[in-house]
């Protein structure tokens, strides 16, 4: 049986979300069983907390403390050591459960990820990784969708190694194509960090540890050119917030065109089921959740304003990797790819946030 630990407290919504969510996850995996974190009282006042407080695949947790949205990292990793959103992960390190599920901040989860759950060896910086949709019919992995916002070319190498144990283990492509993200396809394209990652991705193909399409656009991810989109941080999120708002957009659109005319009614009537589907198709709550990879444990990142529907999917897609043994599948691909990886990392000291050095740090020196 799967076991995911659930902050309860964390995001826009909290328990008013999380409980719900919760008890439909259990209702629709009568396999699974949950650790829900959290502060008894906030979560005895959702209407539906009685029915998951006596199911019998749910455990409550008590934890004092909430990391807020507003809370700085150091905050959240020094002076927050009983939040729900650390003890769900503490689940993890200690055995108790087989991933974590936060919708809160998500630099304070990293941080506190980070430091509890420690990085794989091989890799210095987790990844943010997460699904969108693609003409192709599929979805598009993308990563760092927001936790790195400044890489060198190690990094892309190790997200794209990461990226490809993602794939490989949530569908039936066991050498999943990636592509690098680029002004241009041609090789001669790009920032000096983007060419040399470039280098080690084409490198890593030789020694076939990647399967490396290329230089890709950002066109790319939604026409699904490759299984994987590899870039940093920054470019990633500008990406994923993107494709959010093109979803909105056709959900306004359609209501739209049901409210202008009796001509534009009757049209929109007649291609409603059309726009509908592919409204559906795009709507992205349906990939919520997205997995911090790169860590000795695996923790799923939910969107701060996730509904019940889409904090589900999330839980789905922690109880899918976990199933499917993805923190194994990463630790063997990185193992493998473990040369080139040295090769790539050798003199280079990994960069750390200021605030989340001297956190971590002073964290440390006080539990030892």
């Amino acid at each position: 049986m799967i076991r995911i630990a659930v902050d309860a407290m964390g995001g826009d919504f909290g328990p008013l979300v999380t409980v719900p969510a919760s008890l439909a996850f259990l209702e629709n995996h009568p396999e699974a069983s949950l650790l829900l974190v959290g502060q008894p009282a906030a979560l005895a006042a959702q209407a539906q907390f009685s029915r998951l407080q006596s199911h019998p695949r749910c455990q409550i947790i008590v934890a004092t403390e909430v990391v807020t949205m507003d809370d700085s990292i150091e905050n959240a990793l020094r002076r927050k050591k009983d939040s729900s959103m650390r003890v769900a992960i503490v689940q993890v390190k200690n055995g108790l459960a087989q991933a974590a599920v936060s919708a809160g901040n998500t630099g304070a989860l990293m941080a506190i990820a980070r430091y509890v759950l420690k990085t794989l060896d091989g890799i210095d910086r987790p990844a943010i990784a997460t699904q969108l949709p693609n003409a192709a019919g599929g979805e598009t992995t993308v990563l760092d969708l927001g936790a790195n916002v400044d890489c060198t070319e190690d990094h892309l190498l190790q997200f794209a190694v990461m990226g490809s144990a993602l794939v490989a283990a949530i569908s039936d492509k066991p050498a999943p194509s990636v592509g690098l993200l680029n002004i241009g396809e041609e090789a001669i394209k790009g920032s000096e960090t983007i060419k040399k990652a470039g280098e080690l991705l084409r490198s890593a193909a030789n020694s076939g540890d990647l399967n490396f399409y290329g230089n890709v656009e950002g066109n790319d991810i939604f026409k699904g050119t490759t299984d994987i989109v590899v870039c940093d941080g920054f470019v990633g999120n500008v990406a994923l917030k993107a494709s959010e708002g093109l979803a909105s957009m056709i959900g306004g659109f359609i209501k739209a065109e049901f409210s202008r005319n009796i001509f534009t009614k009757i049209a929109a009537i007649v291609a409603y089921p059309v726009l509908s589907a592919f409204k559906n198709r795009v709507d992205h709550r349906r990939y919520n959740g997205a997995a911090l990879l790169g860590l000795r444990g695996l923790v799923f990142k939910s969107h701060g304003s996730a509904d019940t529907f889409a904090f589900e999917r999330a839980l789905n897609r922690a109880y899918d990797s976990a199933r499917n043994n993805l923190l194994d599948r990463v630790r063997d691909r990185i193992a493998h790819a473990a040369p080139l990886l040295v090769k790539a990392e050798a003199g280079a000291l990994p960069e750390v946030m200021p605030e989340v050095a001297a956190a971590v740090i002073s964290d440390v020196a006080t539990t030892g």
